[in-house]
Parts: structure tokens; sequence; C-alpha cells
């Protein structure tokens, strides 16, 4: 208590040095709980916004002869002020708008400060996250343009704390503002520049900026949510014309049937027709084929996505499987549609991002397009794998399983590419799995061999007792376990 009152005496000293000292002093004394409690007891985090917000002014004069003290004192300020915040002991919603309005401008102002800039990243994500109403005060005074030349430097600390701030804006913006901020950062390349300045910069990178990826690759394809969730209206003719596009595109160069002469029976008779050769389950309206959800209409976007941008392969698949026996052709409608399911389930659309993973995939920065560009690649190999297993229709389930095995293992190998998920997905062919399979099996009954067990049976007293006794000598002894905040960075 004694420390918490002397060091709120001494950051509020006339003498520049002692100033400079005691703030350093706080920064570091801030990460302790017990003595932050007495800090903010002592109302000291309105004394330190009360000097980020007009103490600052005061030194501007002495900023062009003192620079790097000046840099040092705010760096200070603001560092004590996140160790501060952390503890979760005071509300973020307390800080007014002349604050944020600093924190704010002093992300470009300080460009060059790396530490002052870190630390108004850090304080600027945390408002984001904690509170709806500092949402939409950042949100007003920070600009996606803003942030994206934080991304183009070479410092990834800076690059992680840039994205955070992005995916903190992306996770709180409301539904109908989401998709907004989806295409400005599609405008602003941000993608690209990911690509270009994280993901194939040559550097390794560390678990903090993996885990900020992964979380907006999920927040893109939680974007897709909406048309997975969407029912198909068979009652409305521009999502009919959609049907009709597939068709068109897969039989164009056959005639239509004259319009004169009971040709609607002889039209119904040939969309039928073609709608079967199309793999609908539903032949005579296949919008109906589309009123589960999910997929919804999703699974509609991504077999146009596929019959406008990979046409040839489009219409070679409708063809190809048209020719065979009825038994035996891969139905194009229904594989699309169980698919776009899976894939969806894959990627857990919908789902909001795990505060612990980092899984992200490169492959997902290298298209705009990446979620059809994924299904396109996936739907040709459901195509392949279904004639290597001779499959018909009865074991339409058994090969969504293979497909998904095959999509999973060439996931887990990280692709730098979609290029290079699609020749991984090559060297997975039916028989390659099933050799694997048969390896897996193989290890699993080593292990479950009479013997294994009979072993495992007899040391596993003696094992409990040794992590028994090690947890007990841990208590006797103590020990200093890592402080997680908030924002899971040290």
């Amino acid at each position: 208590a004694q420390n918490a009152q002397q060091l709120h005496e001494r950051i509020q000293s006339s003498s520049m040095d002692a100033k400079l000292e005691a703030l350093k002093d706080l920064a570091n004394y801030s990460r302790d709980v017990t003595f932050a409690q007495e800090f903010i007891n002592l109302d000291g985090i309105s004394l330190l916004t009360q000097m980020v917000e007009s103490g600052t002014e005061r030194y501007q004069k002495l900023q062009k002869i003192m620079k790097p003290c000046f840099g040092d004192m705010l760096s200070f300020t603001l560092t004590a002020f996140v160790e501060l915040m952390d503890h979760g002991i005071v509300s973020w919603d307390t800080f007014s708008v002349a604050f944020i309005k600093k924190i704010a401008s002093y992300v470009n102002k300080f460009a060059s400060d790396i530490s002052i800039l870190q630390r108004s990243l850090a304080i600027l994500e945390s408002m984001v996250l904690n509170s709806h109403d500092l949402y939409q005060k950042v949100a007003q005074e920070i600009t996606i343009g803003q942030l994206i030349p934080h991304l183009q430097g070479t410092d990834q600390e800076i690059q992680t704390y840039t994205i955070a701030v992005i995916n903190a804006l992306f996770l709180k913006a409301p539904d109908d503002k989401r998709q907004e901020m989806a295409n400005i950062l599609a405008q602003k390349q941000l993608r690209s520049i990911i690509l270009t300045h994280v993901i194939r910069a040559q550097r390794a990178i560390n678990n903090e900026m993996a885990h900020q990826l992964y979380v907006l690759q999920v927040l893109t394809f939680n974007l897709l949510e909406d048309r997975m969730m969407t029912k198909m209206d068979p009652q409305d003719q521009a999502q009919r014309d959609i049907i009709f596009e597939l068709r068109r595109i897969a039989f164009d160069a056959e005639s239509e049937p004259s319009s004169s002469g009971g040709s609607m029976e002889k039209r119904k008779s040939m969309y039928t027709r073609d709608y079967k050769k199309l793999g609908f389950i539903n032949h005579v309206n296949p919008a109906m084929d589309f009123t589960q959800t999910p997929p919804g209409m999703l699974a509609l976007d991504n077999m146009l996505y596929f019959a406008k941008h990979h046409q040839d392969a489009y219409i070679r698949i409708v063809l190809e499987n048209s020719s065979r026996e009825d038994k035996h052709e891969c139905p194009f409608g229904r594989s699309s549609i169980e698919l776009t399911k899976m894939l969806c389930e894959i990627l857990k659309v919908g789902e909001l991002p795990s505060e612990t993973c980092n899984d992200f995939h490169p492959m997902f920065f290298t298209h705009d397009r990446s979620f059809e560009e994924f299904f396109c690649i996936c739907i040709q190999l459901l195509n392949k794998t279904w004639k290597e297993m001779r499959a018909t229709s009865e074991d339409f389930n058994k090969v969504m399983q293979v497909v998904k095995e095959q999509i999973m293992r060439a996931l887990t190998t990280k692709p730098s590419s979609l290029d290079q998920f699609k020749s991984k997905l090559q060297n997975l062919s039916y028989t390659e799995i099933l050799k694997i399979r048969q390896s897996e099996r193989m290890n699993q009954e080593d292990f479950q061999s009479r013997p294994i067990l009979e072993l495992k049976e007899k040391i596993q007293p003696e094992i409990l007792e040794l992590i028994k006794q090690q947890r007990l000598n841990r208590l006797v002894e103590g020990t200093c376990f890592r402080k997680l905040n908030s924002r899971r960075r040290q």
C-alpha cells in the first residue's frame, strides 16, 4: 500500500527525470495484482488516463528537444495502463471518447515507435472485445486503411497486434455490418498483404500470430453461414434461374424442343431427364433439394461457381456420369449438396473461434474465393474416388466417408497453396487410404496386444504413486506460474 501511495505521488512530479523513473517503476509493479489493487484504489487509472488525454499536450513543446524522453514516458504510461487493466479490476466502459481518440491517434502518430504502437493496438483490441459501447467508438476512430500499413512492416509482434485489432472489430461488428467490413478488407487487399508480408515472409510464424490468422480464417468462413442456413424458395424465380443455368451450361449443345405443338409436355420431359443427369434427387423440381439447412443455398452457390469457373471439368463430370449405368453414376447434385455440408463441418462454419486454437491453413489465404475453390477441388476428388471404388448408389455414404478422410489427411499437411492441396489429394487415392488404414490398424493391434496390456497393468500403480509424490513435492516447494492475460500474450 505504501509503495502504491509513493508511486502515485512520484508520477505527478514536476521533474521530468523523476516522473520518467516513477512511470518505469509503475510499469513493472503493475503486473502484481496486490499492488494493482492498491494503486487502483487510489484512483490511479484515472490519473493515467488524464496524463494520456491532457498530459501529452503539455509535453508537445518538449517533444522536439526531448523526443526520446517523451517517447519513453508515454510508453511506460501505456504499459502500466495495459498491465493494470489486465487484472480485470476496472470496467472498460468507464473511458472517455477523448481517451479513445488519443489512443487511436497514436496508432498513426507513433508508427515508428514500436512500444507505443504495440501498447496502443493492445488497448484498442481490449476496448473492442470488452465493451459494446467502446467497439462503436473505436470503429469510428480507426479505419482498416490506417491499420494495414502496420502489416507491411517487418515486426511480427506489431503485425500480430494489428490483425488482433482487425479480428476484434470483425468479431464484434453487428451482423449487417460484418459483410460490409469483409468487402472493405477485400478492397484493401488484406488477404494478399497478409500472404506476402506475414505467411510468406522469411521468418517462422509464432503461436500468437498463428492464433490470430486462425481467428481471421474462422471469421471469414463464418460469412458463409447466412447462405448455409438459407433454404431455397421454390417459388423464387431468380433462385430457380440458377438451376436453369446449371442445366444450360451442361447441355447447351443439345437442342431445345420447339415452342409449338404440345411442346410443354415435351419440354417438361426434357427438363426432368436433364435434372436426373445432373444428379438431383427430385428430378421434377430440383429446387426442393436445397430446402435442407445446412447447407441450404450455399451448395447451389458452389455448384454455379464450379460450372462457371471450371466449366470444362463441370461438363466432363456431368456428361461422364450421365453416360454410365444408372447404379454406377455419381450424382453431381446430391454429391455437391452433401460435400458442401461436409466442408462446412470440417471448417466449423458458424462456430465462434476457439481461444486456444492456432490451426490456420495458408492455402485459404491464397485466393479471394478460397471456399469455392476448395469445393471445386473436392468435388472432382469425390468423382475420382467414386470411380476408384467402383461405387453404386448404395455406397454413397461410404464414398463420402473416404472423401472426408482424404480431405482431412491432406489438410493436416498444411499445404501452402490450393495446387499443393490438389497434389496431396492425388497421392491419397482410395488404394492408398486402404493401405494407411491397414498400417494404422496393425500399429493399434501391437499396442493392444496381451503382453503390452499386462505390462501396462503391472506398472500403473507405481507410475501413479510417482505422479502423486511429484505433485506433493511441487506443493511443498512452491512454484511460479506464468500469468495468462485476456489477450493470451505475455
